[in-house]
């Protein structure tokens, strides 16, 4: 019995594996995406909707949903997965969207959910495939109309925003937007309603009283939604295992004002640069310590383009330039930058190597991580960590200080969602095996029916009777180089499962034209 074999056996909660038998091609005419049509596979019917998963339930990252019902398709999300080292020249992965491009006439549109790269990432590389209408709030919709901008092909895409409270009327879904409160402005959840049911689609979360930037959290739209009744909740497991409740962005601020108290050199400070609340937060700290900010790194400044014209750095004044940066006394300098993650080209990497232009850091600064490693990463991290330490730069982690808090929820506040939501079904996602598996557990607990652990490619029936998988697609990859997209065959199933970095068995497919 194989590893993966073995694991679907003892998982908990009802991973069921039948086929299902009315599953039949439907045929259909040519779309403007090409032409191809469905080789068999579901119809999604009305007394049912379909969930199927073609990222973000087998990894972190690389998130891309779809849901089914009366014959029609909605997409939530496209993100990328980063590679690193165990993937020479392949800068990210993303799902190949041949289920959906194939059905593309029966696509009501695509809903973002938040502008992290694992949820948009794809997004303009896949549009010539689907061209379908893409629904996003007013932040995420500059981000993603800034990457079409990139890519030459604004004037073809038209990204659709709305406020978060509306409902989308989006063939027969009626999507009500939920305000909750993550790592970047605008998340929300999703209640996707339809004769068959509601189901809640999170997205990521935390409970956040205090985010620093935009809303709260709706907690009476959650209650309300499972006053009313909802089917299944598809719901953030990113910290399913880890026990207690997750801490606010205020807190983070609180550290890092205490973290930048007394220090006497400049201060670099990582973080990812999609947390415009962690952005303020070093500003503040900044102020509070008599330093001013230079931000460092493409990345930080494409956000905070975004977030001021989405009106979230209003009270905060405009950062130094670089070249301002150069000349301030190091007692005074705060160099927010990219990196957290020892990306080898962000901009902390090469500050670590003195591989910047304009910038550089000396024996008694200071280089505060202001993030935590993502699984996998931790062998890049600390060898920036290292060259950091190696030129006398003192190194703050989060284990060290509160310089940062999560933006996902822990067991407390998984627990805390459940009773508001109160699903019949819960279905964990966004995560690898194990976190999945551990939520299955804790929505039990919670007192959820039933708990269904879907993988990338299976599909999921959602019904008031007959809830079960009911089928499986091969979920297939792409590959972007930096210059085209491949088709990609190379992580281990059971490495990909798992989240973790193996080493590349095939070469990269050129995909056909």
């Amino acid at each position: 019995m194989t590893h993966q074999q073995k694991r679907r056996r003892m998982a908990p909660n009802d991973r069921l594996r039948q086929q299902r038998t009315t599953s039949q091609s439907h045929p259909r005419g040519p779309h403007q995406g090409g032409g191809r049509r469905p080789t068999g596979g579901p119809v999604p019917g009305t007394d049912e909707i379909l969930f199927l998963p073609l990222g973000g339930c087998s990894r972190i990252g690389m998130n891309m949903a779809l849901y089914g019902h009366a014959g029609k398709w909605l997409i939530v999300d496209a993100g990328v997965a980063f590679m690193r080292d165990e993937a020479p020249g392949i800068d990210s992965l993303m799902a190949d969207p041949t289920f959906i491009e194939e059905r593309i006439e029966d696509v009501v549109g695509m809903v973002v959910t938040h502008a992290h790269e694992d949820h948009i990432g794809a997004i303009h590389h896949l549009w010539p495939r689907l061209r379908c209408p893409i629904y996003a709030s007013p932040f995420a919709a500059h981000v993603i109309r800034d990457r079409f901008k990139e890519a030459g092909t604004l004037r073809e895409v038209r990204v659709r925003s709305f406020t978060i409270g509306d409902t989308l009327k989006l063939g027969p879904f009626q999507v009500e937007t939920i305000a909750v409160t993550h790592s970047i402005p605008e998340p929300m959840a999703l209640a996707i309603r339809t004769p068959a049911g509601t189901v809640l689609h999170t997205g990521d979360w935390k409970f956040d009283p205090n985010p620093l930037v935009g809303r709260p959290t709706d907690i009476a739209a959650l209650k309300r939604l499972g006053d009313e009744g909802v089917l299944a909740m598809l719901c953030d497991s990113t910290n399913a295992n880890v026990e207690g409740s997750t801490g606010s962005e205020a807190d983070a601020r609180e550290g890092l004002i205490q973290a930048f108290a007394g220090r006497k050199g400049a201060i670099a400070v990582t973080g990812f640069a999609s947390n415009v609340a962690r952005m303020t937060a070093v500003a503040e700290a900044a102020a509070a310590n008599d330093r001013k900010v230079v931000l460092v790194g493409r990345s930080m400044l494409r956000m905070e383009k975004a977030a001021r014209a989405c009106g979230y750095l209003d009270h905060v004044p405009e950062f130094i330039s670089v070249q301002e940066a150069a000349w301030t006394d190091r007692r005074n300098l705060v160099l927010l930058c990219t990196g957290s993650q020892g990306e080898e080209r962000a901009a902390l990497s090469r500050l670590a190597r003195n591989d910047h232009r304009d910038l550089w850091l000396e024996r008694g600064d200071t280089a505060i991580f202001s993030a935590r490693a993502i699984p996998g990463n931790e062998e890049a991290l600390g060898s920036v960590q290292n060259h950091l330490r190696s030129i006398g730069v003192e190194v703050l982690t989060p284990a060290e200080a509160p310089v940062h808090v999560s933006g996902h929820p822990k067991r407390d506040d998984l627990r805390r969602m459940y009773g508001l939501v109160r699903p019949r079904f819960a279905v964990p996602v966004h995560g690898t095996i194990e976190h999945l598996e551990a939520h299955a557990r804790l929505a039990r607990d919670c007192g959820a029916e039933r708990a269904l652990i879907p993988e990338d490619g299976d599909i999921l029936r959602l019904a008031r009777e007959g809830t079960a998988v009911v089928g499986r697609i091969e979920p297939k990859r792409l590959a972007n180089n930096g210059q085209e997209l491949v088709a990609w065959a190379g992580l281990p199933a059971a490495d990909e499962a798992s989240g973790k970095a193996a080493a590349r068995t095939e070469e990269p497919v050129r995909l056909a034209a």
